[in-house]
């Protein structure tokens, strides 16, 4: 919204900041994060007031998560707010690719908000049905993915790009749509699956937005896709502004996430974010470099697909238990070892999904 501040500019006034998206990108994120910290505290004190037991633990879980009985869950809702209040502030509201990811974003949100409601308000942890949210997450992806392909220049319609061969284009044709409904569908799964341990999901989701953030500036820029030899798609820059307000919002609700955890982030924040993750792959036309860069996450649903395929066949487990971070658990792995060496790892990843744009 701020962007129209530079009908005022002759040039060389404050107003002609507001055309940069570096400098709107900076405001988001401080924006999100003094955001975070004015109301997060509120929220969980409302959150925790509302929800009475906090957030049903699994009884088959590792024995430790039963001390963690009581604590709020849904504080996704701070990321959210905070992510919506400054990209509608600071990003261009003419961008469809902010529109899309919104989109996605907050119909992710929609579905985990009421799994989350619905556990809480039962005490259970059955919550919604996986075959509805499977079904509602397909059609929102579905909407996403013909959304995008319109707003794509002609030449990358239904075209999917591979990350070091960057002259090919394979082109998918009809078969473009339901392979962005699994990109987007299994990023919003696969995060929700790496959200059981305190802080574990929201860092490796902030590092993968900051490098898709950097993509998404780097092919909405002519310059910069002639000489990284990537395809150019106008207008994603305007995304880093998203991403900013992402991390933002989610350092400001690590505040009160880190360990011991005061209110977790509960469906309603990992499926909106690991959809945001998505969009945003689907935006900048590197839906394979999210493989690498989200490859935490990719590792954590692959953990579950493995144990209950080898459970059905065989009788028999993989791992301790799945997802793979309870495996580390039963393993004697500490909880805050386990967290920031996952840390670790996402970073690592992210760096070899930046190395992509310049690799030949």
């Amino acid at each position: 919204m701020l962007y129209w501040l530079t009908e005022f500019s002759d040039g060389g006034d404050v107003f002609n900041l507001f055309r940069y998206i570096t400098f709107r990108s900076g405001g988001a994120f401080f924006t999100a994060l003094l955001f975070g910290f004015m109301f997060g505290k509120p929220l969980i004190n409302i959150l925790r007031k509302k929800q009475g037991k906090g957030q049903p633990i699994r009884d088959d879980g590792p024995q430790s998560h039963l001390e963690k009985q009581g604590t709020p869950t849904m504080g996704g809702l701070l990321i959210l707010s905070a992510l919506l209040v400054a990209t509608l502030l600071w990003a261009r509201w003419d961008n469809p690719f902010i529109w899309i990811t919104l989109f996605v974003t907050y119909g992710f949100g929609l579905i985990g908000f009421a799994d989350d409601f619905a556990k809480v308000s039962k005490n259970n942890t059955a919550g919604v049905s996986g075959k509805i949210r499977l079904a509602l997450g397909l059609l929102i992806a579905a909407i996403a993915g013909i959304w995008a392909s319109w707003a794509h220049p002609e030449a990358l319609q239904y075209q999917l790009a591979f990350p070091f061969l960057k002259d090919t284009l394979l082109n998918m044709s009809f078969l473009f749509i339901p392979f962005v409904m699994i990109v987007i569908v299994g990023s919003a799964n696969a995060v929700n699956l790496t959200d059981g341990l305190d802080g574990l999901a929201v860092m490796p989701v902030m590092i993968a937005a900051a490098t898709l953030g950097v993509i998404a500036y780097a092919v909405g820029r002519v310059d910069f896709t002639q000489y990284l030899e990537v395809h150019y798609v106008p207008g994603t820059g305007e995304l880093l502004i998203f991403t900013s307000a992402l991390i933002g919002g989610g350092l400001g609700f690590l505040w009160y996430n880190a360990p011991p955890a005061a209110v977790f982030m509960g469906d309603t924040g990992s499926l909106a974010l690991g959809g945001a993750l998505g969009a945003i792959a689907v935006a900048t036309k590197h839906e394979l470099v999210l493989a690498i860069v989200g490859g935490l996450f990719v590792v954590e649903a692959l953990s579950v697909i493995i144990q209950v395929l080898y459970f059905k066949r065989t009788g028999k487990r993989v791992f301790l238990m799945a997802p793979i971070h309870h495996h580390f658990e039963h393993k004697g792995w500490k909880e805050p070892q386990i967290v920031i060496r996952f840390w670790i790892i996402s970073l690592i990843l992210a760096l070899i999904g930046l190395a992509t744009l310049k690799v030949r």
